[in-house]
This record gives structure tokens, C-alpha cells and sequence, in this order.
């Protein structure tokens, strides 16, 4: 099929596409802030009805502790493939707001891009496929099943999704593959396909003293300060030499990356000093010595602590001993590391590590395990052929350094391939202020999603 036509449908629908999802944009769904939970059901709400609006059976369905999942299908012909796509609703929250140059609620069309929170991450790339599919509903064209499924929780762990699939078991949800659109081309110009995915633990350590905060005068010395002991505690969790991961037994799953990898990634454009200016440091000295910056990114386990809390936070002085201070603390997981196995090496380390005279409690936060895929068959070919067709030349294969929660579950539950093909840009700024998604690769993606789904129908 020639591209043509569907670009003639988007320059006619152009405005329309934008002012769609501007709306959708205008929502803040995010849900790790309870404050925001009539906004996700007001994501829920819009979604539910643009699906209806475009011709799409959908129904929304209710969870008793977690957000809706929003469904929607298209059955053409029971004998004809079924793709299943999956996105989400759901947004980081927007914080540090001063840092924003237009509200990330109120979006904004600058440079060819449009910014707000949730532009790329994951509104955005869900709405190519809606719009691939509503293209072909308008024209006749579609002739591959499409379900889709959308959940609210994606950035604050998944277990809605995850047992809404376990339970589900493949039969509201059977299809022949998923396609996911939550990652980011590998560079302008380089369409790709992600085949790896790191896993995540995320936890919380509280380390607490005495009863209540103290006078430093009165009572320092003696009483072990709990902000002193977290410090101790969190700065032995990466050796400085090399680079590694202290924790116990943390590395004794990991496998080595492939030679093939090795060779493939070496010829991939990578401008250090570019990277480095594209998000503002001055050297890139983090991570195991012995990998290059891509491997340490892709295929290799981190430890960090994502936010430290507790003491005098106010203006100006208070002199006391904290009665108690907590960090986040977050490990990225590589195929075939166990969160399970991760999360108790961790806590006993922590344990060690915590000096006489405090007590420390340990929680886990959430999980969501590592990713391998095989990228062979006829739907990934079909699938490469039209990226090709689109962006004029093959996908790179590339791993991912973030998670998608889902995958793996889809991965084991479905038992079909997955296709995880993002149209986002490396500088697109997700979970960052200034969050934006480029029209013209919004535009693309629907025409690639569409040359697909007509691939797949003529099976």
C-alpha cells in the first residue's frame, strides 16, 4: 500500500489530530498524587468517549482498589489476525513547575513541537494508534482486529493491568502480538525497535532515632542522628573505583551482553559530547568503568537514590537531630535478574549497613521485571517492512535502559510477540519539565502504525 493516501487523510485531519490531543493533554492524570484522582477519571472519561467517536466498540473497566482500564476493539473478521495496542493514560507528576516555559497543563506548539506533560510520554504515541485505526475505519481499509487496552497506573507501578492480564488470561485480550508505543526512536532519523527492557525495584528506607526531633547542642554526641546514618548507609551502595553495585550477590544473575550486541551498538552515531550538553553535565562518570555509555544505559543494573527527605527543611536555620530520615532508592534490573532475589539482597544490605543505636524499616515500593525478546517471525518483519516504507530505511535494533511494567507480563501470559515501537526522540524530555512531542513524528507514526495494521490484514 502507498503511503499516499494516508497522508492526504492526516494533512486534511491535521488540526483536528492536534486539537484532540491537546485536550486529551490538558488533563493532569497523574496518578502518584491521590489529589489527582478526578482527573484520571476524567482521562478516562475522554478516552473512553474518543474511542466510541471513532467507531470503536469500548467499554471501561472498573477496579476496586487501582484506576479503570479503558478497552476497545474493532472486529472485523474473526478468522483475520488480531494486534493488540497498549498505552497509558496516566502522567509523571509536573513538579518542578518553575522550571516549565509554558504550564504542563496548558499545551503548547513551539518549533514543530507540542509541550506538555504526557506530550510523548505515553499520550502522545497511544494516540498514533487510535488515529492509524481511525484512518482506516474511515477509509474501508481496516481489515486486521484491533484491540486496545489503556491503564492509569503505569507510572505508579501497574498492579491493576498486571492483574486484570493474569486473570484475564488471554481471552478478552487474545490477540497474535502487542504493539507498544512507549520509548523513544534510538535519533532523529533512526526508527527502531526496542527488543530489551530493564526491570525495576523501587523502595523506600526510613532510618529513625529518637522519639522526636532534638537539640543539637543539648543532645549531639551521643544520640546517633538518623539523617547521619541514612548518608552512612546509602553512600556504600556503589563502589567508586569501578563503579559497581555493592549489594550482595546483586550481579549473580546477570548475564554478559553478546557479542553481536556489542558490534551493533559500536556502530550506532553516539556523540559524547552532545549527550553530555543535552542534559547538562560536565562528565559522564557514572556506571561500571568497563561499558561503554550505551551498555551501561541498556544492559547493564544500576542502584539510585531518587529523593532524600526528612529534618529542617525551611528557610534559614534549626539546629536539632532529626527524629527519623528516609529515602528513595531505586535499582534497574537487566535480563535475568529477579526482583524478588534483588529486593532481599537489598533490605539485607541496608540492615548491615545501618549503624548500632537506630532502627531501620525497609519497604518495597514496586517491581516490574527485566525484558528479552526475539525479534523473528512474520509479524516482525511485517512490522520492519513498514518502518522501512515510512522512514525510508530499516529499524535499529536497540535495548532500552527504562521500564514498561506490562511488557513482561504480556510477554508471559499472551505467549505473543511483542513490538515495542516508540516514535518519541531521545531529547523529548519525559519525566522532565518541558516534555514535548514532535508533530512530525506524531504524524509518521500514524502513517507507520497504519501501513502495518494493512500488512498484517493482507495475512
Amino acid at each position: 500500500m502507498s503511503s499516499k493516501k494516508v497522508r492526504e487523510w492526516i494533512d486534511q485531519k491535521k488540526d483536528k489530530i492536534i486539537d484532540d490531543l491537546v485536550e486529551f493533554l490538558k488533563i493532569p492524570s497523574v496518578s502518584t498524587d491521590p489529589k489527582y484522582s478526578g482527573d484520571i477519571m476524567n482521562a478516562v472519561k475522554f478516552l473512553s468517549s474518543h474511542c466510541k467517536a471513532i467507531g470503536l466498540d469500548t467499554k471501561v473497566i472498573e477496579s476496586d482498589d487501582g484506576y479503570p482500564l479503558v478497552y476497545a476493539e474493532k472486529i472485523v473478521d474473526p478468522n483475520k489476525k488480531t494486534i493488540l495496542f497498549y498505552g497509558h493514560y496516566d502522567v509523571q507528576p509536573p513538579d518542578p513547575l518553575d522550571e516549565w516555559e509554558s504550564p504542563p497543563f496548558s499545551p503548547s506548539i513551539r518549533d514543530g513541537n507540542i509541550y506538555a506533560r504526557g506530550a510523548t510520554d505515553d499520550k502522545g504515541q497511544l494516540f498514533i494508534h487510535l488515529k492509524a485505526v481511525e484512518y482506516l475505519l474511515e477509509s474501508n481499509d481496516l481489515q486486521t482486529n484491533v484491540k486496545f487496552i489503556f491503564e492509569g497506573e503505569e507510572e505508579s507501578g501497574g498492579e491493576t493491568i498486571e492483574a486484570f492480564v493474569i486473570q484475564d488470561q488471554g481471552k478478552l485480550l487474545a490477540c497474535d502480538a502487542v504493539f507498544i508505543s512507549d520509548s523513544a526512536m534510538y535519533a532523529p532519523g533512526y526508527p527502531s525497535v526496542v527488543y530489551g527492557l530493564r526491570g525495576m525495584v523501587y523502595t523506600e528506607i526510613r532510618v529513625s532515632g529518637p522519639s522526636n526531633d532534638l537539640h543539637s547542642g543539648v543532645f549531639g554526641g551521643p544520640v546517633v542522628n538518623p539523617a547521619n546514618a541514612l548518608a552512612l548507609i546509602i553512600g556504600k551502595f556503589i563502589d567508586e573505583e569501578s563503579g559497581k553495585v555493592t549489594i550482595p550477590n546483586f550481579y549473580e544473575e546477570v548475564k554478559d551482553i553478546e557479542e553481536w550486541e556489542r558490534k551493533e551498538w559500536a556502530q550506532l552515531p553516539f556523540d559524547e559530547k552532545k549527550y553530555k550538553e543535552s542534559i547538562g553535565v560536565p562528565e559522564l562518570a557514572g556506571g561500571e568503568k568497563d561499558y561503554s555509555i550505551l551498555e551501561r544505559i541498556w544492559a547493564r543494573p544500576t542502584c539510585d537514590v531518587n529523593g532524600i527527605f526528612g529534618g529542617y527543611q525551611g528557610v534559614g536555620g534549626k539546629t536539632i537531630i532529626p527524629a527519623w530520615a528516609g529515602a528513595k532508592v531505586s535499582m534497574r534490573l537487566v535480563p535475568w535478574q529477579t526482583p524478588e532475589n534483588i529486593f532481599n539482597y537489598f533490605e539485607h544490605y541496608v540492615r548491615y549497613l545501618a549503624p548500632v543505636g537506630v532502627n531501620v524499616d525497609v519497604e518495597l515500593l514496586s517491581v516490574a521485571r527485566p525484558v528479552l525478546i526475539n525479534l523473528e517471525g512474520e509479524i516482525f518483519r511485517l512490522a520492519e517492512n513498514a518502518i522501512e516504507e515510512v522512514w525510508g530505511r530499516k529499524p535499529v535494533k536497540v535495548r532500552e535502559g527504562g521500564t514498561i511494567p506490562i511488557v513482561s507480563t504480556f510477554f508471559e501470559t499472551l505467549g505473543v510477540p511483542i513490538l515495542l515501537v516508540g516514535f518519541g526522540l531521545p531529547d523529548d524530555g519525559l519525566h522532565s519539565p518541558n516534555e514535548k512531542f514532535s508533530l512530525n513524528q506524531l504524524f509518521k507514526g500514524i502513517e507507520t502504525v497504519s501501513e502495518f495494521l494493512v500488512a498484517v490484514g493482507n495475512l
